[in-house]
């Protein structure tokens, strides 16, 4: 699966406009959280980090219209701490948008 989504992109062009190193810098960004973010889901203990850590996922996905995104955060705040279908998507959505940056 490819990284491809519409209203992320709209959403990124409204923000940068044509400077494509804030482009650039807005993309870093969220990668950067999200992958701190799941960092931190995998290594939640208790249910409130891992609710927190997905909250955060939903919100940053939400902020960017990141819709593919938003759907996986919502399916990992519904499932337990730890859950590896939640941890192996979001982990899949990331090395997607990486591949998508690469290009």
């Amino acid at each position: 699966m490819a990284f491809e989504n519409a209203a992320f992109a709209a959403t990124l062009a409204a923000a940068a406009g044509d400077d494509p190193a804030l482009m650039t810098e807005l993309r870093r960004a969220f990668r950067e959280s999200l992958a701190q973010q799941i960092d931190l889901l995998r290594r939640a203990r208790c249910d409130g980090n891992w609710l927190i850590a997905a909250q955060r996922i939903k919100g940053l996905a939400a902020s960017f219209h990141a819709d593919e995104l938003i759907q996986l955060a919502q399916a990992t705040i519904d499932t337990a701490p730890g859950d590896p279908v939640a941890l192996r998507g979001l982990d899949a959505f990331l090395a997607d948008f990486d591949n998508a940056l690469a290009e």
